[in-house]
């Protein structure tokens, strides 16, 4: 054995066993519970093997295997600073099963095991007592050994259950298991009871006169003031289902009620607000370490311009929500977009709306309102944000649909100011090109060109170029330099007569004519803007 124990939970689950001073163990059957348990003050936490199968859903007759138990606690342990002793059952089976298991166990942090003196598969000890057979004491004992000389840790602790009193086998014999137990190493006895009355424990603890550390579950007899166990110098009780039986009736009642009223509303008042789970997850702790450690890259984020209805000829579909809800395969154009941008690290996303602005709620993106949306441009509603613009930085419309490479792309060019382009220009019914979202290039419209150094021309986005090499798709990617000639470019741009009405192309070629090159990241499809119900029908092709 090591001569010191490198893990601080066991030193303090053994601390627990003194028996001058009564303690309490809490059941805990995942993380979350844990942690509640650990919040509440417990000092040690039992890892319920009735609980852990139930929330499995399943019986507690080792139908859950040990690796599936092992993981559960692992997940606890994890997430408490307190130790764990866990119910392992019959040692989930013979001497070398429970040898394995003890290694495991301390690799996982779990700070003890306790076992106890049934015959695998274990039936549940309230479940038929005393039709349940009691394993041989010697082969019981050459168990107990097994798991101490496996331990590698002096101070994790093995516990012995005798059933022999559930089992009716009678008094002589629970004392005669305990000493047989005791002799074997066990660090701890437990004896357990289905009375109702404490009195066959009583009579146990007197006879047994503190040889040796007791832990009680009074599950039965919890009725029995816990100063009758302190004064006999139990070491411990265990409360042993509690948690997992609250929250069977909570559960059982919440489902009921959103069954029969087929809403929410009812039950939204007495159900934890979604804050606590986020800090009961340790959302803060993530949040400071991204700050730590994502210092070296900056984050990156998002504008959406979403502001919008649509056209007349969206209408019959935008009667209750913004164009940028509209739905393809299921899902909203917005929830697509921000997957997409979350699934490539932007961290913080910034949706301006307008029409029906408080129909879009999606947890984790900031809402900015343009509340004279129907009266104002995409330049107006991009200045509402401006204070969100900080590189690398991410702008676009919120009735884009496009393949995440396209926004990987953009995202990973080190320009300052970079555009996606498609050089298949789209038309509409007069065969014209769309004016407002097409662009002009530096270079000719050769293919060999796809991987070139192509920029925007100063003439790019004005009303009186000749001719358009490409269409813009919408999206435009700053670096940190070029969230700043945004900025600056928007502020000019909000400064001239009608500046209200005015587009992002306006902004761009405000860039252009500042001296500001814009790159442009050519594209050929994965890509469409919704400007009616067939551009709707065919965006599922996407």
């Amino acid at each position: 054995m090591a001569a010191e124990s490198a893990n601080p939970k066991t030193r303090r689950l053994r601390a627990l066993l003194d028996p001058a001073r009564l303690d309490f163990i809490m059941e805990a059957h995942n993380g979350l519970s844990a942690r509640i348990a650990e919040e509440a003050g417990f000092r040690a936490l039992w890892a319920s093997g009735l609980s852990i199968s139930a929330a499995l859903g399943v019986r507690d007759n080792n139908e859950a295997s040990w690796t599936q138990v092992l993981e559960v606690a692992e997940f606890m342990a994890d997430a408490t600073t307190v130790p764990i002793l866990i119910d392992g059952d019959t040692g989930f089976g013979n001497f070398n099963n429970f040898r394995r298991v003890v290694r495991k166990l301390e690799q996982r942090g779990i700070a003890g095991v306790c076992i106890e003196d049934k015959v695998f598969p274990k039936t549940n000890s309230f479940l038929r007592g005393q039709a349940q057979p009691l394993a041989d004491v010697d082969e019981f004992c050459g168990k107990l050994h097994a798991g101490k000389a496996a331990q590698t840790d002096p101070d994790f602790v093995i516990v012995a259950r005798t059933e022999a009193l559930i089992a009716g086998w009678g008094q002589a014999e629970a004392i005669r298991r305990a000493e047989a137990y005791r002799r074997a190493g066990a660090d701890a006895i437990v004896v357990h009871s289905a009375q109702s009355r404490p009195d066959e424990i009583l009579a146990f603890l007197d006879e047994w006169a503190g040889r040796h550390p007791v832990i009680l579950i009074p599950t039965k007899y919890h009725t029995t003031p816990t100063e009758v166990f302190a004064v006999r110098k139990v070491s411990a009780l265990i409360w042993a289902n509690h948690l997992m039986r609250a929250a069977l009736g909570a559960m059982q009642a919440t489902a009921a009620r959103i069954y029969r009223e087929r809403s929410v509303t009812g039950v939204e008042e007495t159900v934890a607000p979604l804050r606590e789970v986020f800090r009961l997850q340790g959302d803060e702790e993530l949040r400071l370490a991204e700050e730590k450690f994502l210092a070296a890259a900056p984050r990156r984020s998002a504008v959406i311009l979403a502001a919008t209805r649509g056209g007349p000829a969206l209408h019959a579909l935008t009667g209750q929500v913004p164009k940028t809800l509209l739905r393809v395969g299921g899902r909203s154009l917005l929830d697509r977009l921000c997957d997409n941008l979350q699934a490539l690290d932007v961290r913080d996303i910034a949706v301006v709306a307008g029409y029906r602005k408080e129909t879009i709620a999606r947890p984790g993106v900031v809402r900015v309102d343009n509340d004279r949306w129907a009266e104002t441009g995409e330049a107006a509603s991009l200045a509402l944000a401006a204070e969100r613009l900080a590189g690398p930085c991410l702008v676009g419309f919120g009735d884009l649909l496009c393949r995440r490479h396209i926004l990987q792309a953009l995202l990973d060019d080190p320009a300052d100011l970079v555009i996606a382009a498609d050089r298949s220009i789209r038309r509409d019914a007069g065969d014209a090109p769309r004016a407002r979202d097409v662009v002009k290039l530096s270079a000719g419209p050769a293919p060999a060109f796809l991987d070139a150094e192509i920029t925007a021309t100063a003439a790019a986005f004005t009303a009186d170029t000749a001719a358009f090499d490409a269409e813009w798709t919408g999206l435009l990617k700053c670096s940190g330099q070029g969230a700043q000639w945004l900025r600056e470019a928007l502020a000019q741009t909000m400064a001239k007569p009608g500046a209200e009405a005015l587009g992002l192309t306006d902004v761009l070629a405000a860039l252009l004519a500042a001296g500001r090159p814009i790159k442009v990241h050519l594209v050929s499809g994965d890509w469409t803007t919704i400007e009616n119900a067939l551009d709707l029908a065919e965006a599922s092709n996407l």
